[in-house]
C-alpha cells in the first residue's frame, strides 16, 4: 500500500471523526440527559436532530467556499465553530439551550464531513479515490467503536457533560492536525471561476443530474436508516431490553465494525466487479436482513440477539454501499467536488433527520418504531438503486483496468 494512500487516510479519517464523535460518544448519555433535565425521550432526541439538520444545511454553505478560497481555512472556522458549541453544550441550563447549541455545534462539525471528502476528489478518481475512501472510513471507525465505550465510562465516572468538554478539546487538537498535517489540495489557479455565481451554476447542474441524484439518495437512505439506530438504540436497547450502558456501548461497537470492516472490502470488490454492480448486490443483501428483521418483529418475535444479529449483517452490507455510491457521484463532477460534495451531505443529514422526526412520532418503548424505520429505509434504497442503476449490469459497471 502507498504511504502517500495512508497517510491521506489516516489524517482526514481523523478529521472525518470528529463531528461523529460528538454523537456517537453522546449516545449512552441520552436517557441521563432526560433524567437530568426532566425531559421526554422526544425532547432529547430533538437535540441530536438538531445535530444533524445543522450538519446537513452547513455544508452547503461549506463545499462551495472550499472551492472558491480552499480547504484549508473553512475546517479552521469550522472546528473552532464546533468547539465553541461543546463548551455551550457543557454549561446548557435545560434541554431547550441543549437544542440550540448543538445545532451550533453541527454547523461546525459540517465542515469535517464535506471538506475531507472534496479533498479525496481532489487528489484521486476511480478506484483509488474508492480505496482511499475505504480507508478513511477505516480510520473513522474509530467513533463508532470507541466512541460510545468511552461515552459510557465518562457518563458514569463524571456525568454527561464532562462528554462535551472531551468533544471540545478532541475539536483543538484537530486545528493542531490540519495545521500540521494537511497541504491545500486546492491552489489558486483551480479556484478562478469559483465564485456565489458559480456555485449556484454548479448546484443548477447537479440538480439535473438524475444519476447524480439516484446516487446521493441511495446513499441517504442508507445514512437514514443508520441515524434511526442512533437516535432510537439507546432507549431500545438499554431501557426496553435492560442492557447497561457499557453492554449497549459495546453492542454499538459491534455494528459499527462490520460496517467498516466491510467498507474495505470496497476497492476489492469494486475492481473485481465494477463499483455499480457491487452497489446493486450489496443493496439486496443490505435490504434482505432489515426487511427480514422488520417482518419478524411485525409477527410478534423480539428478540435481542436476533435484533444484532440481522442488524450485524444488514450494516455490513451498507458498509460497501456508503463508499462506492460517493465516489461514483463525485468522479462525475470532480471540477466543483466541493459543491457536489455539500448537497450530497445536505440529503444525507437532512433525509436522515426527517426519518428520525417521523420514527419519533411513534416511540411506545418497544423496538418496533425503530425497526420500521430502518425497514422502510432499506426497501426504498433497494427500488432507487435499481431505478438509477438499472435491473441489469450498468453502464459503467464493467471493471477498470
Amino acid at each position: 500500500m502507498n504511504s502517500s494512500f495512508l497517510r491521506v487516510a489516516l489524517v482526514l479519517g481523523l478529521l472525518s471523526a470528529v463531528g461523529p464523535f460528538a454523537i456517537d460518544m453522546y449516545l449512552p448519555a441520552l436517557p441521563s440527559i432526560g433524567k437530568d433535565m426532566g425531559a421526554s425521550i422526544g425532547a432529547v432526541q430533538a437535540s441530536l436532530m438538531a445535530y444533524f439538520v445543522a450538519m446537513g444545511a452547513g455544508q452547503m454553505i461549506y463545499g462551495p467556499v472550499s472551492d472558491m478560497i480552499g480547504r484549508r481555512l473553512p475546517l479552521y472556522f469550522g472546528l473552532t465553530l464546533f468547539a465553541l458549541g461543546s463548551v455551550g453544550c457543557a454549561l446548557a441550563p435545560d434541554v431547550q439551550s441543549l437544542v440550540v447549541l448543538r445545532f451550533v455545534q453541527g454547523l461546525g462539525a459540517c465542515a469535517t464531513v464535506v471538506i475531507p471528502r472534496a479533498i479525496v476528489r481532489d487528489l484521486y478518481t476511480g478506484h483509488d479515490a474508492a480505496r482511499v475512501m475505504a480507508l478513511l472510513m477505516l480510520v473513522f471507525s474509530v467513533s463508532p467503536i470507541l466512541a460510545p465505550l468511552s461515552g459510557a465510562l465518562v457518563v458514569e465516572a463524571s456525568g454527561w457533560r464532562a462528554v462535551f468538554w472531551i468533544i471540545a478539546a478532541l475539536a483543538v487538537a484537530a486545528m493542531v492536525l490540519v495545521a500540521t498535517s494537511l497541504r491545500e489540495t486546492r491552489p489558486p489557479e483551480k479556484r478562478t471561476d469559483s465564485g456565489l455565481r458559480s456555485a449556484l451554476r454548479s448546484y443548477g447542474v447537479l440538480l439535473r443530474d438524475r444519476k447524480f441524484l439516484g446516487l446521493v439518495a441511495i446513499g441517504a437512505l442508507g445514512v437514514s436508516s443508520f441515524f434511526t439506530y442512533l437516535a432510537n438504540s439507546p432507549f431500545v436497547l438499554i431501557d426496553h431490553f435492560g442492557l447497561t450502558s457499557r453492554q449497549y456501548g459495546l453492542a454499538f461497537a459491534v455494528n459499527a465494525a462490520s460496517f467498516i470492516g466491510c467498507s474495505q472490502l470496497t476497492g476489492r470488490f469494486g475492481k473485481r466487479l465494477g463499483l455499480a454492480l457491487l452497489v446493486k448486490r450489496a443493496i439486496v443483501g443490505y435490504a434482505a436482513a432489515m426487511t427480514s428483521l422488520l417482518l419478524l418483529n411485525l409477527l410478534g418475535v423480539d428478540r435481542l440477539w436476533l435484533m444484532l444479529v440481522l442488524l450485524f449483517v444488514g450494516f455490513g452490507f451498507l458498509g460497501l454501499v456508503m463508499p462506492s455510491t460517493a465516489v461514483m457521484a463525485l468522479d462525475r463532477h470532480g471540477p466543483i467536488a466541493g459543491t457536489a460534495s455539500a448537497l450530497m451531505g445536505m440529503f444525507q443529514f437532512v433525509t436522515g433527520a426527517l426519518v428520525m422526526a417521523v420514527v419519533g412520532q411513534f416511540v411506545d418503548g418497544s423496538s418496533r418504531p425503530m425497526v420500521v424505520g430502518i425497514g422502510a429505509c432499506a426497501l426504498a434504497a433497494l427500488v432507487v438503486s435499481y431505478s438509477t442503476l438499472g435491473a441489469g449490469p450498468a453502464a459503467g459497471s464493467a471493471p477498470k483496468g
